[in-house]
């Protein structure tokens, strides 16, 4: 079984930067996409970013420019650094990963660690 374990949320200025961590810990396949959602309160959960295991990313227009997703494959950790941060990216932030097998897609996910934008 994975585990996967946020760290890093918290509260932040309009502007400031904020470093989120995600290590994903058990049975480790190398396979796999690592990615960043999030979820503001009454609304869905959205992508923030994703990497796969070769290191391609992917961003959502919200976020183009101020986020940078990053990888250490060697730890099994998946970073997020944000910088000028907006209020709207108030929201809980969840990191997933995503084994890859063939056709057959396994997700794990972590429980989340809120990020307040707030002066």
């Amino acid at each position: 079984q994975v585990q996967v374990v946020e760290s890093g949320g918290g509260l932040v200025q309009p502007g400031g930067s904020l470093r989120l961590s995600c290590a994903a810990s058990g049975s480790t396949f190398r396979i796999n996409v690592m990615g960043w959602y999030r979820q503001a309160p009454g609304k869905q959960r959205e992508l923030v970013a994703d990497i796969s295991y070769d290191g391609s990313t992917n961003y959502a227009d919200s976020v183009k420019g101020r986020f940078t997703i990053s990888r250490d494959n060697t730890k099994n950790t998946v970073y997020l650094q944000m910088n000028s941060v907006e209020p709207e990216d108030t929201a809980v932030y969840y990191c997933s990963r995503t084994d890859l097998s063939g056709l057959t897609r396994t997700t794990y996910w972590g429980q989340g660690t809120q990020v307040t934008v707030s002066s």
